[in-house]
């Protein structure tokens, strides 16, 4: 818990957690990371620039699987991987290294379980859910074929994103960053191969990016595991005398099960958006997904700063640093703001430089124009919600971020059925999502400046600092 920690028997790696600069340390560990996860969100515009080229159909059936996918990666990689990454570095910050070690095959049962249980609710709900957001016809067509591979698979991308979180957890972000990094380089040439084929190989089509999906999830794994159970990592799990007991598994399942919602909350958004926007037709649907592509790779730009601060928090946490721990979230969250925003900003002042990677189609392009325009200025706000979630996952207290991204779902969906009900255009929906973004962050930033971590929210925060400590 909070006392103290004799620092000289810890691991040199954990140390420094606990005693280097904030600002370096977080760039360090934040730079690889950010890789990581610019690799994996590279991994699904790969896919949809070559499926862009087999028409309209194949886009939008794309955009109608990706809020499913994505709240399959957002679980995963965030919500229960940011659990498994928390509980292993609080374990590590508390001098408890053989607790860690067994945390380790605990993470992977969990990650087949909820991976078989992805696979059976999409192949039996998948029809009638893009049938409820809208698809028809081709689009449909594309969609279920597209989602029926993908989600066969499931499980091999659980177990990357558990084997990921695990070594993250260790404050390693280097090796998750070279494996993702190097299976996007190989996808490059694998995707458009198996989509359009060449030479013996035949053209799969649709179905051919999610086969060469499942191949970077396979081999990424394989290497990920190879590199955990040699000598360089700082764990050594075994399978020798292992016996799973709940205890061990109980606080990650009760970090990773609140972050679920609030992961759930987020593709809800977008999904209820996506049928929203699909009353518009196909080429709405198209160029919504397409441009809330975007806003769908600032979650791993952010997740790529925020995994460390798991790591800092949760270790600094588990050392009874707690001042610490609240100095490099407010760094991280300046620093995720200014990354977001100018992003946000630029696809807002040129949105033809994204769309028109993807797209082609006038109406398509102006479907996407219309939303980037109106939600692109306040990506800085979904910046600062979504690092200060993060942190509160490595500080184990997930509430206050979880009713923020409920409360960022209630805006965006009453209001784009008010734009609807109305008679309003795609833009009123859009601002709708705008707004919902500030909410998020509000609530997000007023919880840890209230001090919602070490108790009750309360004012001023310092008072509630003190009496922690105490």
């Amino acid at each position: 818990m909070s006392g103290v920690v004799d620092r000289d028997r810890l691991d040199p790696r954990t140390r420094r957690l606990l005693e280097a600069p904030i600002v370096p340390t977080l760039l360090r560990l934040g730079a690889p990371n950010v890789l990581i996860m610019l690799a994996q969100a590279a991994v699904g515009l790969i896919e949809t620039f070559f499926v862009g080229k087999l028409g309209t159909d194949a886009l939008a059936g794309m955009a109608l699987v990706f809020p499913a996918v994505m709240l399959m990666q957002t679980i995963s990689a965030g919500a229960f991987g940011g659990a498994i990454a928390s509980v292993i570095a609080r374990a590590l910050g508390g001098g408890r290294r053989a607790e860690a070690d067994v945390l380790v095959l605990h993470a992977l049962a969990i990650a087949l379980a909820l991976g078989l249980l992805f696979m059976v609710a999409a192949l039996g709900g998948g029809r009638w859910l893009y049938t409820r957001m809208g698809g028809t016809h081709g689009a449909l067509a594309a969609a279920l074929t597209y989602s029926n591979l993908v989600f066969a698979g499931a499980v091999l991308v659980w177990i990357f994103n558990a084997l990921s979180a695990v070594i993250r957890g260790t404050g390693n972000m280097t090796v998750p960053a070279v494996v993702s990094c190097t299976g996007s380089v190989v996808l490059i040439p694998l995707s458009p191969l198996l989509i359009f084929g060449w030479g013996p190989v035949p053209a799969l089509g649709i179905a051919g990016g999610a086969v060469a999906l499942l191949a970077y999830y396979l081999l990424g794994s394989v290497a990920m595991a190879a590199y955990l159970w040699s000598p360089r990592s700082l764990l050594r799990p075994a399978f020798s005398h292992l016996r799973f007991r709940w205890a061990q598994f109980q606080e990650m399942l009760r970090l990773g099960a609140v972050g679920a919602i609030s992961a759930a909350a987020t593709n809800a958004t977008i999904a209820i958006a996506t049928a929203q926007v699909g009353t518009f037709g196909t080429a709405a649907i198209a160029g919504y997904g397409t441009a809330a592509r975007l806003e769908y790779l600032l979650i791993p730009l952010v997740f790529g700063l925020g995994s460390p601060l798991v790591a800092i928090v949760g270790t600094c946490i588990g050392a009874g640093m707690r001042e610490r721990a609240l100095h490099a979230t407010w760094v991280g969250a300046a620093i995720a703001f200014s990354m977001t925003e100018l992003i946000g900003l630029t696809a807002a002042l040129w949105p033809d430089a994204w769309l028109s990677l993807f797209a082609n189609d006038p109406a398509i392009r102006q479907a996407g124009t219309h939303y980037l325009h109106a939600v692109g200025p306040l990506y800085g706000f979904f910046g600062v919600g979504l690092v200060l979630y993060f942190a509160s996952q490595g500080a184990g207290r997930l509430s206050w971020p979880v009713l923020g991204n409920v409360a960022r779902l209630g805006v965006a969906a009453l209001g784009g059925a008010a734009a609807l009900r109305w008679g309003h255009g795609l833009t009123q929906i859009f601002i709708a999502q705008g707004a919902a973004l500030v909410i998020y962050a509000l609530v997000n930033v007023t919880a840890v400046a209230g001090g919602t971590w070490f108790g009750p929210i309360g004012w001023p925060r310092s008072t509630t600092l003190q009496t922690s400590r105490a």
